[in-house]
């Protein structure tokens, strides 16, 4: 229950503690930096994100033809073999 007396929070800012600890910046919740070496510090190490999720979406993408293959090998077999196949 919150305290009565207590000021009420920002309403992001439990978010701004979370990413703050993991030196990402949320938009317009962080301070500009006018340093550029800074600036492409940031750049660069949200590329390197951008990077690791893209790999992550291709394997994942590459898992679900895998088994939409292999699905399809099976519909085959049980064809070939007089089984009707079951719908899903």
């Amino acid at each position: 229950m919150p305290d009565e007396g207590a000021p009420p929070q920002a309403p992001f800012e439990m978010f701004r503690r979370l990413w703050g600890n993991l030196g990402v910046p949320l938009p317009g919740m962080a301070m500009p930096t006018f340093d550029p070496q800074e600036v492409d510090k940031r750049i660069a190490d949200l590329r390197s994100v951008e990077a690791w999720l893209n790999m992550n979406l291709n394997m994942i993408k590459f898992s679900i033809q895998g088994l939409e293959l292999q699905r399809a090998a099976l519909q085959a077999m049980r064809a070939a073999g007089g089984e009707t196949p079951k719908k899903e």
